[in-house]
């Protein structure tokens, strides 16, 4: 299946769609369905391609278009996107660069635009940075122009469905048993922890496995930059996410800000999901004034 093909198809798409309206998936397929059978005399398609093509459309009309094959790939845990024309995934902590690209850095940009517009964010010129999530809890970085000099640039660093317990962690050799029960009989004696780390070193998987060992009795307030943390087995849990400012005026709700209101909630206990900034401040305090 050639290119030209799918482009030709997607342009004749979106003139039919009639986009003032809110379109249910099943009209979209339907739209492509009559696409594709009226182009069945031009062009010799096996059923796999036809399938193929009318998926591809399909994604890149309602989902995050050629980045949908990989988002739903499990084995997949990081998609890197230079620009239109580069993508690389990671797949058991290895790099490999992707045969398949945008077709152009406007509908990369689109893409970009509605994973950030989903979470109440903006990303423009003025404001050329932002951090975002998919649904499925995947953590998104984004750079565009004028930061990003060869295109729009997209990270997306995808969890795995199950979270990783404790149990896990150590039948893959990440820690031997006793290291992990003294750490649960921290966790369960309230001590404050600190986990650090580099990039993808683990540090909010980790994180995770821990939190399995808190009592299920307590009241947790998690604060995150952007919300991705998997809590299991807490009924009293409050999640709170930090918040840009944005062109309607809306002022920004910092970590700092959220750690300030989460001490007046009466919490047994507080997970700061990132500390990076002045936010260390409050949170030093914060413990200074438990002990």
């Amino acid at each position: 299946m050639s290119r030209e093909l799918f482009q030709e198809l997607r342009a004749l798409l979106m003139e039919r769609l009639d986009l003032a309206r809110e379109l249910s998936d099943e009209e979209i397929l339907e739209e492509i369905d009559e696409l594709i059978l009226g182009r069945m005399r031009e062009y010799c398609l096996s059923l796999k391609e036809k399938v193929q093509l009318r998926q591809e459309l399909f994604h890149s009309v309602r989902k995050l278009d050629v980045l949908q094959e990989l988002i739903e790939d499990e084995t997949v845990t990081e998609i890197m996107v230079n620009g239109p024309d580069a993508i690389f995934v990671e797949r058991a902590g290895k790099l490999k660069k992707w045969d398949k690209t945008f077709t152009s850095g406007e509908k990369l940009e689109d893409v970009i635009q509605q994973i950030v517009g989903k979470c109440n964010r903006v990303v423009n010129e003025s404001m050329p940075i932002v951090d975002a999530r998919l649904d499925n809890g995947a953590r998104v970085n984004a750079v565009i122009r004028p930061v990003a000099l060869n295109g729009p640039i997209l990270t997306i660093r995808r969890f795995p469905d199950t979270p990783i317990t404790m149990e896990k962690l150590i039948s893959l050799g990440s820690l031997p048993p006793e290291c992990a029960e003294f750490l649960a009989a921290l966790v369960r004696a309230r001590y404050s922890m600190v986990i650090g780390g580099g990039t993808g070193s683990g540090k909010t998987t980790f994180l995770g496995a821990l939190s399995n060992y808190i009592p299920p009795d307590e009241r947790l307030i998690t604060i995150e930059d952007n919300a991705e943390l998997k809590i299991q087995g807490i009924a009293n849990l409050v999640r709170l996410e930090a918040k840009m400012a944005n062109m309607e005026g809306a002022t920004s709700i910092t970590i700092r800000d959220l750690i300030k209101t989460a001490l007046r909630m009466r919490p047994d206990r507080i997970i700061v999901g990132e500390v990076r900034g002045g936010e260390a401040v409050d949170m030093l305090q914060a413990l200074i004034c438990t002990i």
